[in-house]
């Protein structure tokens, strides 16, 4: 299997190679050369593997088809020792709970940092491990966080041989819980950088520098956010895992035909979705992805208009669903790739030219985007304050469940997207107690906090506060390697 970058540049590479370099070197995105195809007796064979041997063994079989510079046994040992039922709390790893009849929510957040991207990054950190130790090499990882992305990344880093994390996240755009889950850890192989801006001038920094090539190669720069295509291959897993719950609930064992399935995905880089999208060129039989935001409404706009238009920082809103607030879907080239046919000369018109001269692109008269987003089935919605609100207060009246304020703007939007006979799958994000003040505003009582996390806001902070500069950020990096 070899990766090509959405923007054309020449070289094909493996994957180990694109796992420890993140963007490419044209400032594209790597994508497969071809999705491996999945057929019916495939998906019902997986199905038997995820019953029987459970969830490592499922994300081994997919992985497999994409990886083949890491020979079997040890991809295997990676994956069984990545996702454990001690890590994740069941042995489903990603258990599905039937809110109603058809409507689904499948539990994402129960790894060490309660939420969902601890599925990949668990395994990102082990399999930076292993091939750090075969090279014999080090790396220094570089992201970018709007809350949650950056405790998965270094709760999973933590301790690592030959890796060290500098995550940049804006601040005081995240929640207290949220950063004090990233700022409260000691770790010398950890450093935070709290950027005076939004999340996108945070992933402004980690993309310029990344595509200073000269820079990125002395300091073995990588990258942990979605952009690195190791991240968003585990996040197809659970695609699979939900598929299989809620087909086996709805048919049980009289399965004559291949049953489809809808997911709502809570998205605002674009990455969790769009590993939905990977998982639906395969051959997983989704009848739509449904892409829901908060008022931060870039995508939604998008699915509704053809237009994507990126918010300048000073427009990008501050909510109470924050990991959301998000103006430019990074990972949103990917699809846009495959949308044009892998046009990629196109592709680095429209997200390097067109969107830095005037900060937007029209697909909406473009006869290609017309027919093609209706063959890649995707729909899309949005959510206010007052509506996750709401949405939170009736999930827990009617259900006992109570939800964050992600995954409450994933339930408004799955709602309007809801079809008679096709189970609907909503990921959950995080655990309530992240965002703890909605949750009281919501209900009047504080969410259940793990008892591993009682106290954490009070803990000494190590976190070193940087303009929106790329530059500050390289002279920091330089002088915290050795």
């Amino acid at each position: 299997m070899k990766y090509l970058s959405t923007r054309g540049h020449a070289d094909r590479k493996q994957f180990c190679e694109i796992l420890l370099e993140g963007l490419a070197p044209d400032g594209g995105l790597y994508l497969p050369e071809t999705y491996p195809q999945v057929d019916a007796a495939t998906l019902e064979k997986w199905r038997a593997i995820y019953r029987d041997s459970g969830y490592a063994d499922l994300a081994f079989e997919v992985l497999s088809l994409y990886i083949d510079d890491i020979p079997a046994a040890d991809l295997k040992a990676l994956c069984r020792k990545t996702y454990t039922e001690e890590v994740f709390g069941t042995k489903e790893i990603v258990p599905l709970r039937q809110l109603e009849p058809g409507l689904y929510l499948e539990a994402l957040s129960n790894g060490p940092t309660l939420a969902f991207k601890d599925m990949a990054m668990q395994l990102l950190g082990n399999l930076f491990e292993y091939e750090l130790a075969r090279r014999g090499e080090e790396l220094n990882i570089l992201g970018a966080t709007s809350g949650d992305t950056g405790s998965a990344a270094e709760y999973a880093m933590r301790g690592k041989q030959g890796v060290r994390v500098f995550m940049t996240s804006p601040q005081g755009r995240m929640s207290p819980f949220q950063q004090a889950q990233m700022f409260s850890l000691q770790d010398a192989n950890i450093h935070n950088i709290a950027i005076e801006g939004v999340f996108d001038d945070c992933q402004d920094i980690v993309k310029a520098v990344s595509s200073d090539l000269d820079f990125k190669r002395k300091y073995k720069i990588g990258t942990v956010n979605s952009i690195n295509w190791a991240r968003l291959l585990a996040q197809v897993v659970y695609y699979f895992a939900g598929y299989f719950q809620a087909t086996q609930a709805s048919t049980g064992s009289a399965r004559t035909e291949v049953q489809k399935v809808r997911f709502t995905v809570p998205s605002g880089n674009f990455g969790n979705v769009c590993a939905g999208h990977v998982a639906r060129m395969m051959g997983l039989p989704v009848d739509k992805l449904v892409v829901a935001t908060n008022e931060n409404d870039v995508l939604d706009e998008f699915f509704r208009t053809g237009v994507y238009r990126v918010r300048a920082s000073a427009d990008t809103h501050e909510t109470s669903s924050p990991s959301m607030d998000i103006s430019k879907a990074s990972n949103f080239e990917r699809f846009v790739f495959d949308l044009l046919g892998r046009d990629a000369a196109r592709v680095a018109d429209l997200f390097g030219a067109q969107l830095s001269t005037q900060g937007r692109f029209d697909l909406s008269g473009d006869t290609t985007f017309q027919s093609a987003a209706r063959h890649y089935g995707f729909a899309s919605g949005k959510s206010t304050h007052a509506d996750r609100l709401q949405t939170i207060r009736d999930t827990f009246a009617r259900f006992g469940t109570m939800i964050d304020t992600h995954t409450a703007d994933g339930l408004k939007v799955a709602r309007e997207h809801l079809s008679a006979g096709v189970p609907m799958i909503v990921l959950e994000t995080a655990l309530p107690i992240k965002f703890a003040a909605t949750i009281e505003e919501a209900l009047g009582q504080l969410p259940p906090r793990p008892a591993r996390f009682e106290g954490i806001e009070a803990l000494p902070k190590r976190v070193q506060l940087m303009p929106a500069d790329a530059a500050a950020v390289k002279a920091y990096i330089a002088s915290h390697v050795d």
